[in-house]
């Protein structure tokens, strides 16, 4: 594609220079507006520019990526809710021999747990309860913050689930869910192992076993203290895939909000509350309050059965959703279902988990669609392609390298604030997308679906580089500076140390590895 005409050029570049300042910047003293309203601003230019007409923008709003981001939202939720991230938590704790083995298995569960529900969730669950152990156990805080955040990132590459990015990627490509998996997970699986080891390198005389096992069990929490559940950097997080429950208002909480604080009072019969109190006095008095002993102990069997139903049927219905994807069928449509069905079997009002879903993250995609299919059709992506595209096949190691490090500087562009990151993890490939998978097309058909996961790969793992490169490390880092208990400053050079070598090296080693 050629340059558009001058004025279109001019002005398409305006509009994008302004989505990139408020993303970058959302707080300008001359307008801060926030990052959601601004991509909204930039797109708007986009139409009064002339750039693109109302019509050709409609039709740039991926509607398939929001719902399956919506839903995926949703299903986090009630996960959430059925208190899975608790069981996480145990398991970490479960027959631990020392500070290494704590660091191995932390990598293992924040990856796992990031490649089916996230990374900024596994982040927002696990920190203050790694924070609580490494402070019981008079261990340094930093490898396992960094194991965190870094394998959460590695871990959150496998699945089109997992990060915003990868969702965008699984759409526009249309590689099913089984496929991404299969043709990432090899280099996921390498990767954290890599960068668990590098770690365990930097950090291996001060993780050395100084405790019997018995010690770490006692010493590690069942759960998360509930005085340092509620953090500043959770509240202000908004491109996780939910507000999870624990950042939750008061007034959803006094609602019933988690399912295992039934209250049998609220599930008892009114007319049975009712009893009118017979003659025989005292005697009657007792015969009352045996009853009410005994009602009261059935409301509460009664709740706790259903409370288990509940989360067991989360379970099962999330199983499910990850079984039809693996089965290939339709993403975003299979995520609704899933979601709604669980809404139903929660049987009440579903606003308050409703309203917990990033719905600024939504809006916030919706501008970008608009301003970067604006931004495309001034031609500017396509030629700055064009002269790069000889020396970036995919084919070569060396056009690999090229495109890697053109992700890679793409990703860590620039950020500030936990949302910075993903929008242009998301950016770098919404530009170079369509471009790379053209690129490889001319090579050979099959190279298609590689050159895609390429992207997917490199642009997750870019986030490992820099402290500003991942929403999961900005949130790490926050909730652990602002933790009421174990207060604990990672800061920026203390994390590249790591990051630049680890980066580097993950990314490096999981490219071969990688199969469409």
């Amino acid at each position: 594609m050629a340059l558009a005409g001058i004025g279109k050029v001019v002005l398409g570049s305006v509009a994008f220079a302004v989505f990139w300042i408020m993303a970058v910047f959302p707080s300008v003293p001359f307008l801060p507006i926030g990052r959601t309203a601004g991509s909204l601003l930039a797109a708007l230019l986009m139409i009064l520019f002339r750039v693109i007409n109302p019509s050709q923008a409609y039709a740039a709003i991926d509607l398939p990526i929001l719902a399956l981001l919506f839903a995926t939202m949703v299903v986090s939720i009630y996960l959430e809710k059925a208190h899975l991230f608790r069981h996480l938590r145990r398991l970490l704790s479960w027959k631990s021999s020392g500070g290494r083995d704590l660091l191995v298995r932390l990598s293992l569960i924040s990856a796992l747990s990031s490649a089916l529900f996230t990374n900024d969730t596994a982040c927002i669950v696990l920190t203050e309860f790694v924070l609580d152990f490494t402070g019981r156990l008079d261990l340094p805080p930093l490898p396992f913050l960094l194991a965190l955040a870094s394998s959460a990132n590695i871990g959150s590459s496998a699945t089109p689930i997992g990060n915003p990015q990868n969702l965008v990627i699984a759409i526009q490509s249309k590689i099913p869910f089984g496929k991404f998996l299969i043709g990432i997970l090899p280099a996921m699986l390498v990767g954290v192992g890599v960068n668990t080891a590098i770690i365990l390198c930097m950090f291996w005389r001060s993780l050395s076993p100084l405790k019997k096992r018995d010690d770490v069990e006692s010493a590690l929490p069942d759960q998360q203290p509930a005085a340092a559940a509620e953090t500043e950097a959770e509240a202000e997080h908004k491109f996780s895939p939910a507000r999870m429950s624990h950042v939750s208002t008061p007034e959803v909480e006094d609602e019933g909000e988690r399912w295992d604080s039934f209250s049998p009072a609220r599930m008892s019969n009114p007319a049975e509350e009712e009893e009118v109190a017979p003659e025989n006095g005292g005697n009657g008095d007792v015969e009352k309050q045996g009853k009410d002993d005994e009602g009261e102990k059935m409301n509460k069997s009664r709740g706790r059965r259903r409370a288990m139903l509940l989360k067991w049927s989360v379970y099962v219905v999330t199983a499910g959703m990850l079984a039809a994807l693996l089965a290939g069928l339709d993403m975003p449509w299979t995520a609704i279902t899933a979601a709604i069905v669980l809404v139903v079997v929660d049987f009440r009002d579903a606003g308050p988990c409703l309203e917990k879903v990033s719905y600024s993250l939504l809006i916030f995609f919706s501008g970008m669609f608009i301003t970067v299919d604006g931004f495309n059709k001034t031609g500017i992506p396509s030629v700055f392609w064009n002269l790069m595209e000889p020396s970036a096949r995919v084919n070569r190691a060396s056009g690999l390298a090229l495109l890697s490090i053109v992700i890679l500087l793409l990703s860590n562009l620039a950020s500030n604030v936990p949302t910075g990151a993903p929008a242009f993890q998301t950016l770098s490939f919404l530009l170079l997308g369509s471009q790379v998978a053209k690129s490889a097309a001319e090579i050979s058909p099959s190279e298609v679906d590689k050159a895609w996961l390429i992207l997917a790969w490199v642009s997750t793992v870019a986030g490992n580089f820099s402290l500003l490169g991942s929403a999961a490390n900005l949130i790490v880092c926050e909730q652990a500076r602002r933790s009421e208990r174990h207060r604990y400053n990672l800061s920026f050079w203390k994390h590249l140390q790591f990051g630049i070598p680890s980066t580097l090296i993950v990314a490096a080693i999981g490219l071969p590895l990688i199969r469409g």
